[in-house]
Parts: C-alpha cells; sequence; structure tokens
C-alpha cells in the first residue's frame, strides 16, 4: 500500500471527466472524501483531439473534489480506454535450485522473463499482472513464495498502449499540475470497484458503456486475463437517434435518457412524443418507435462483445458464469435484459462497492472506473484489495445486495425533458411505471451485409 493516506483516481472519458479522493484508513478501509465530475472536452474514444481544452476540463474536475475534500490533489491514477490499448499473454520461466525455497525474487524474475517478449516499439507497458502459477508441473497457485521446486512458470497478461495516446494524456495530467503516479486500464478499473466476494472464484465479464467507447475485461479467479475495446459507445446511440430524428444531438441525447428503451418491449406502450425536428417540422414518435431505433446499435455492441470472446477465449456461455454491466450508457433501461439475452447468461448492473464515506455520489454505474483507480492505487498489483469484501459491512460502507438483474431505479438520473420534445400518455393523470419484463424472445440480430443505417431506414421509409 503507498505511504500516503490519500488516493486520487481520474477518470478521463469522452463525455466526462470525473475525480475521486480517496482516504485510506489505518486498516485498509476506504472512504471517499472528494468527487467531481464535468462534461469532457478535448478527448474522443479515449484519446486526446485536443491538449488545451481536456487539460481545462481536467482542471475543473480536480478542483471540484478538492472543493469537496478540502484535499490539495497532487498525483493521480489516470485511466486509460481506447483501441489504441493492446493486451497479449505471455509465458514465464525460472529455474530455483534444488532444496531452496522460491523467493519474491524467483517470481519476479520469472516475471520479467515475461516480458520479455517483442513488441512493437510505439508501445508502452501499462500493466504486467500475473495470472496463476505453476510449481514444478503443479498449476492453481496463486503465490509461490515460500514453496519447493525446481520449475517455476508463470503466464502474465500483458497490456501495452500506443506511446503517442499515453505521452498526449500524461502531458494534459502533467499541464493541469497533477503528477501522474500511474495508468490502469478503463475496464480493469471498472472491474476492482463491481466485482462481488464470490466472483472471485468465477470467470465474469465486465463491460464498461461509455460514451465513445465499450470496453471489455474478462477476469478468471479475480485476475483479469483478456481485454478489448468496442470503437462504439453510448454516443453512437445518440447519432442515430439525431440522424433519423432530424434533432440536434443534445435533444436525442435527452430523448434517448428520459424516454428509451434498448428493448422496445420496455418502452412506455402509452407515450407519444412530438418531435420538433430542426427544419421546424412536427412528427408523433411512439416510446416504442423511439425504441426500435435504439435497439439495434445496442444490440450491436453486444454482438461485437461476443464475437471478440468467442473469438479470443470460446464460446461466451462455456467461458463465463456471469456479465456484470458498469458505465453511463449502461443505465438505459432494458440493457441488462438485452444484454442477458444476447450473451445467454446472468447479467447484473455494478455499482462501486466496499468504499465508505460519500458513497451516495459515487454510487452509479458510471463512477464504477473512478472508483476502482482509487482502489487498484491501494496496491497497484490489478487485483481486488481484499479489504474491499473484508470491511464491506463496516459502518459508512457501501454494498451491493441486490440479486435481480433489473437496473436500480431508486434514483432517477433522466435529464428534464427539452422543450422541442413534448410527451403525451393515454393518461396524463398517472405516474409513469415500466413495462414488465419481455417473456417473448426478442427479435434476432439482422443479417450481415445491411448497414445499420439501412435497417433504420427500411423501418421508417415514411419518415425520409
Amino acid at each position: 500500500m503507498k505511504d500516503n493516506t490519500i488516493i486520487v483516481g481520474l477518470d478521463i472519458g469522452t463525455t466526462k471527466i470525473t475525480t475521486v479522493i480517496g482516504e485510506v484508513g489505518p486498516h485498509g478501509t476506504v472512504d471517499i472524501i472528494g468527487s467531481g465530475t464535468v462534461n469532457s472536452e478535448g478527448m474522443k474514444r479515449g484519446s486526446v483531439v485536443n491538449l488545451e481544452r481536456a487539460t481545462q476540463a481536467i482542471k475543473q474536475s480536480v478542483q471540484s473534489a478538492e472543493r469537496v475534500s478540502g484535499v490539495k490533489v497532487e498525483s493521480v491514477f489516470v485511466s486509460v480506454a481506447g483501441n489504441h490499448a493492446k493486451a497479449i499473454t505471455s509465458h514465464g520461466l525460472a529455474a530455483i535450485r534444488r532444496n531452496q525455497e522460491i523467493g519474491q525474487s524467483d517470481v519476479d524474475r520469472a516475471i520479467e522473463n515475461a516480458r520479455a517478449v517483442p513488441l512493437d516499439p510505439n508501445l508502452e507497458i501499462i500493466h504486467t499482472l500475473p495470472q496463476e502459477y505453476v510449481v514444478d508441473g503443479q498449476e492453481g497457485i496463486k503465490s509461490p513464495v515460500g514453496m519447493h521446486g525446481v520449475r517455476l512458470e508463470v503466464d502474465v497478461h500483458i497490456v501495452a498502449g500506443t506511446a503517442g495516446p499515453l505521452l498526449n494524456l500524461r502531458r494534459c495530467v502533467q499541464e493541469a499540475g497533477l503528477h501522474v503516479d500511474g495508468f490502469a486500464l478503463h475496464a480493469l478499473a471498472s472491474g476492482l470497484a463491481t466485482l462481488e466476494a464470490a466472483e472471485q472464484g468465477q470467470t465474469v465479464i465486465v463491460v464498461d458503456m461509455g460514451g465513445g467507447t465499450t470496453d471489455v475485461a474478462v477476469f478468471k479467479r479475480g485476475n483479469l486475463v483478456h481485454s478489448a475495446c468496442i470503437p462504439i459507445g453510448g454516443e453512437h446511440v445518440t447519432a442515430d437517434l439525431a440522424q433519423i430524428l432530424k434533432i440536434p444531438g443534445e435533444e436525442a441525447e435527452n430523448v434517448k435518457r428520459r424516454y428509451g428503451a434498448a428493448l422496445p418491449d420496455l418502452a412506455d406502450k402509452d407515450l407519444t412524443l412530438e418531435i420538433t425536428t430542426s427544419s421546424g417540422s412536427t412528427h408523433a414518435l411512439s416510446a416504442f418507435e423511439l425504441s426500435r431505433i435504439i435497439k439495434p446499435r445496442m444490440a450491436e455492441i453486444f454482438g461485437l462483445i461476443r464475437d471478440e470472446i468467442d473469438q479470443s477465449l470460446g464460446p461466451v456461455e462455456l467461458v463465463a458464469q456471469g456479465v456484470i454491466l458498469t458505465g453511463g450508457a449502461s443505465m438505459l433501461r432494458g440493457t441488462p435484459e438485452l444484454a442477458r439475452d444476447r450473451f445467454r447468461l446472468p447479467v447484473r448492473v455494478g455499482r462501486p462497492r466496499g468504499i465508505g464515506g460519500l458513497t451516495d455520489i459515487v454510487a452509479g454505474p458510471g463512477d464504477a472506473a473512478s472508483v476502482g483507480l482509487v482502489l487498484y492505487g491501494i496496491g497497484e498489483d490489478g487485483r481486488v484489495p481484499a479489504v474491499v469484501f473484508t470491511g464491506a459491512d463496516t459502518a459508512g460502507g457501501h454494498r451491493e445486495t441486490r440479486t435481480d438483474h433489473r437496473p436500480d431505479t431508486r434514483t432517477d438520473h433522466r435529464p428534464a425533458p427539452d422543450a422541442s420534445v413534448t410527451a403525451h400518455t393515454a393518461d396524463a393523470g398517472a405516474a409513469h411505471v415500466p413495462a414488465p419484463a419481455p417473456t417473448a424472445p426478442t427479435q434476432p440480430p439482422a443479417k450481415p451485409g445491411v448497414s445499420f443505417m439501412d435497417r433504420v431506414r427500411n423501418w421508417f421509409k415514411d419518415w425520409m
């Protein structure tokens, strides 16, 4: 653990930048004492596209967290997302002298040998994460230190990022007056914050659905064994709505969050929207039809994730025992149900756990990565800190105990309706109640070769 009891996570995303300040107690308990979130500027799909604007947004986020905590931030752990991050698994070997115990230096030697793989000179290693060790053919060893043997082997998951984007990200943080303690893969951080104790013995897929990208991490017995990035996120759903409905992107985002659903069967069938386009014309659109525009893009994201895992690790149903959805885009109504249909696995929405302090401020799926960066900073070894589980029931702590797979609707995260969109229901005096989960099979994915926009045009020819 770091000597400094203050650890700060800086999650730099495409749509928002979040700073979370954590204080580590003497027994390893973690209290969140500050948080600041601002709209992201100068970022696109996990990479910096405008240094000045990104730097200014980082400053605003950090200053907001500092005002809440009363702590001056000097250094941060920074999230890395985007398809410039590459991952490989390498095998390392170390010989042990006969009749000697395996020491930490032997373990380090085996890991260093695993790192000695030819990489593109344009790549910078972010993580070297040991998987399980093998001693004289005995597999499944978590820590070989103190054991006897003559042959020590280890599989290491190596995550590297393209040097250019990492340098730009580091420069933005430094220009904001901060030191970079380290980088952490976005999906890894999300997994550290959301994995349950029972899932430490399973293989679980963590899907972090952001604005510009969807980051995927596969955890096997608490270790990151596979990671990938899908270059599609919630902003693409918004762009589809803006294109089809002919409304500005900001209004499309409001419509999506307030009235949309990833599954049309979960949309309010009695709700009709009056859409005013940029040209001034008005159209009536039901919430059901709105969700029919949303579903193909969300299904495409899950389909690409499934293809990635099927090709890399094998059939999803045989590889994993469950799926955890995090990130702001996962909060769209019906997303867990659609994911469950696509993966044919139990699905739940992951929220930060095992922390105390301002748990009401960092309680949503969109806060998982920033909280996970704080947890990563405790050990810097890419594993879930034990205190996240052993200290989860302490006073002031937050623990996720829900066993159902529906999104938590206790807090309304939806924005106020936009002036250009008017909603009409069959019973104007009745409160809106989400439709029950569908019992009929959902619509299968469209045949390959037909673009998304072509499918939408076929559905809404009278609109075009």
